[in-house]
């Protein structure tokens, strides 16, 4: 990776240390759409549920099943089948109603944010490799990258504050401000290239940060 890319890509243990909480903790609804994230959600579920269940099956077949059934193969049975249902249920009920949905979005910008660094390295080797053509805008698409780490690090932290200490917000007004104007003046000679390209990703990006950051700012 160059240079100028290392540091930039915002890591999963950078996003623990900046909101507090464990990403694969948030329930996200766009983990829905990525089969990849949708089948390891689904399959932390599952282990999850398999974790629990010997211990809740047996705390019912010595409490429940027992005393009011009697030694019941059908009830046992019952139990094994309802148990992980019921696991999941709750624990898919409980992620949706604990995950902040600006959290959410903040953390659907940042998969964004760091897909635009991934493919900008894989554009590199592409030119290394001289497969592709050598473009020479690719330092204003850094820099924009540059001030939307900034805005998402600077709102990702104001969520945690306001999760926090609400109050802490309203006498630290410079946390909800953001770069979208700067990364506006930033411009590429042909739009159509794939640094145009990443550049506008980056753009909607900001905006997006922007907006989150506007509604922190109504939670005041």
């Amino acid at each position: 990776m160059q240079p100028d890319l290392q540091g930039l890509e915002i890591s999963p243990g950078e996003l623990r240390h900046l909101t507090g909480v464990d990403p694969t903790e948030v329930f996200r609804p766009t983990i829905l759409h990525n089969s990849k994230q949708r089948l390891h959600f689904l399959f932390q579920e599952v282990l999850l549920s398999l974790a629990l269940m010997p211990i809740i099956v047996g705390l019912l077949h010595v409490f429940v099943i027992l005393p009011f059934i009697g030694s019941s193969l059908i009830a046992t049975l019952i139990t094994l089948i309802v148990v992980p249902i019921v696991i999941v249920g709750v624990r898919w009920f409980w992620l949706k109603r604990n995950s902040s949905m600006t959290l959410c979005s903040l953390l659907d910008e940042v998969d964004r944010y760091n897909t635009v660094i991934k493919a900008i390295h894989i554009n590199d080797q592409l030119e290394a490799a001289g497969t592709t053509e050598i473009l020479s805008e690719r330092h204003k698409v850094i820099e924009a990258l540059t001030l939307v780490k900034e805005d998402l690090v600077r709102a990702l932290r104001a969520e945690k504050i306001l999760r926090e200490n609400r109050n802490f917000l309203m006498s630290n007004p410079e946390l909800l401000t953001t770069n979208l104007r700067t990364v506006q003046t930033l411009q590429v000679n042909d739009l159509a290239s794939e640094y145009g390209r990443l550049l506008n990703e980056a753009l909607q990006i900001a905006t997006g940060v922007q907006e989150e950051m506007a509604k922190l700012q109504n939670k005041r």
